[in-house]
């Protein structure tokens, strides 16, 4: 078991302040489950792929001048917008330490995502660079708004809840996803029950629903979570430098505690692997293996609704075998998805594939946040300190998403899969070292 070791929340740990944190969850998972993963990707690829009798001719857009293959652009726009954020949160991240306005930024980052989604309802065959700029930006309002979410963590719950209360982040976020799905998932696959004619009509609908039930939900967060306390202003000090020197200064201390540091590296490694799956999954489905929306969508579903069990065994296992141990097992794991995924050819072996994924995908996620938190040292630093984090996993997005596009651009997404399980194995082996360090 790892020794733990964690700051003490000065705000009394409550109850009902944790559920409305953890709506948060409920509330931007619509964003990555519609956005993300299901009904925006399988219309972007539609919207860009010309066909002749249902054989693909062509499956290049012109963007900014520059013919992209379709599937690589979508890659390489996410990871512009994850980059971005990489490069801003530490200044961000220094504002909100040291005026205490940790919220305001969480609001800002949450309604400009949820503006940008709206906006995609105009996307079309002819607004390609439209298209992909909102959803650019609505990523970065997603990733932007869960640096101060994530540091929220440490100051709501106590070292014992932190599983729990992650836990229940994330089964918020698959449960409300799902409610949301369902409804856009009536008017894109039935749009006749509604005098929809246009076959476009019904997934901008569905966009515009995802900004609307981010925005509105994500108002209770906004008025329990507790504010900041701003921090001693130190003369001399830049907010525009204060971020990047916060981030030195983790990096000074996580020097001198190496299961930490060799826990980040690990999690740097497998994120890449993780986060690519999530990001690419669609896609994937609908160019490699023909699949349809409807085929697409009941996959993702299969994922939301076993990932809501998964984080909560993961939570439960961790208690009783420890963290890092668990983390090991859930990356070998998802080694095993992508040998699966590389031989996957047919509808069955893509469902059988997802249940799996949603398995451990909850489980994961939960865990490596909770997992930090717990080896986190005594500091009121928290945004700081989950600054790191979110850097290190923004900038392990960047490098999974462009080398998964580059590998397609130059050969396929089947082939970009080895890059996944490079990744994978390169954290498990980080991770078994990361066990065995005190």
């Amino acid at each position: 078991m790892e020794t733990i070791t964690s700051y003490t929340p000065s705000i009394t740990s409550s109850r009902k302040v944790q559920r409305a944190w953890a709506m948060y969850d409920w509330a931007n998972s619509a964003y990555n489950l519609v956005i993300t993963s299901t009904i925006f990707p399988a219309y972007y690829n539609a919207v860009t792929t010309i066909k002749e009798d249902g054989v693909v001719v062509d499956d290049t857009v012109n963007f900014l001048g520059y013919k992209v293959k379709n599937s690589a652009l979508f890659d390489y726009s996410i990871a512009a917008a994850y980059l971005i954020i990489a490069l801003i949160s530490p200044i961000l991240s220094s504002i909100a330490d040291y005026r205490g306005n940790k919220k305001t930024f969480m609001q800002l980052f949450c309604f400009t995502g949820a503006i940008s989604c709206c906006c995609l309802y105009f996307f079309k065959a002819d607004t390609v660079e439209l298209g992909v700029i909102c959803a650019a930006i609505a990523a970065l309002g997603y990733c932007g708004s869960l640096v101060f979410y994530n540091a929220y963590l440490p100051e709501i719950a106590l070292p014992a809840e932190r599983d729990r209360v992650s836990a229940l982040g994330f089964s918020y976020g698959y449960i409300g996803s799902v409610l949301l799905q369902l409804i856009c998932f009536l008017f894109v696959l039935q749009p006749q029950w509604f005098g929809i004619t246009d076959d476009t009509f019904a997934p901008r609908l569905s966009f515009v629903l995802v900004g609307i039930w981010w925005a509105a939900f994500a108002l209770i967060p906004f008025a329990k979570l507790p504010n900041s306390i701003a921090l001693p202003q130190q003369a001399g000090r830049s907010v525009l430098t204060g971020g990047f020197k916060e981030l030195n200064k983790v990096w000074q201390q996580l020097r001198h505690m190496p299961k930490l540091k060799t826990y980040l590296a690990s999690f740097f490694f497998y994120s890449m692997g993780v986060q690519t799956v999530m990001l690419a999954a669609t896609i994937f489905g609908s160019k490699e293996l023909k699949l349809d929306t409807g085929q697409l969508i009941g996959a993702i579903l299969v994922i939301q609704l076993v990932a809501i069990l998964g984080a909560y065994i993961m939570a439960k296992l961790s208690e009783r075998f420890g963290n890092l141990q668990v983390l090991f097992v859930v990356v070998l794991i998802w080694i095993g998805v992508c040998i699966a995924a590389y031989y996957t050819y047919t509808a069955t072996e893509f469902y059988i594939v997802a249940t799996v994924v949603g398995i451990i995908m909850g489980g994961i996620q939960s865990l490596s946040r909770s997992t930090y938190a717990k080896l986190m040292p005594p500091t009121h630093d928290t945004t700081s300190f989950f600054s790191f984090y979110d850097v290190t996993e923004k900038l392990a997005i960047v490098i999974g998403m462009f080398s998964f596009g580059y590998i397609d651009s130059i050969m396929n997404m089947r082939s970009a899969i080895i890059a996944l399980i490079t990744f994978f194995t390169l954290g498990a082996l980080i991770l078994y070292i990361a066990m065995r360090k005190k």
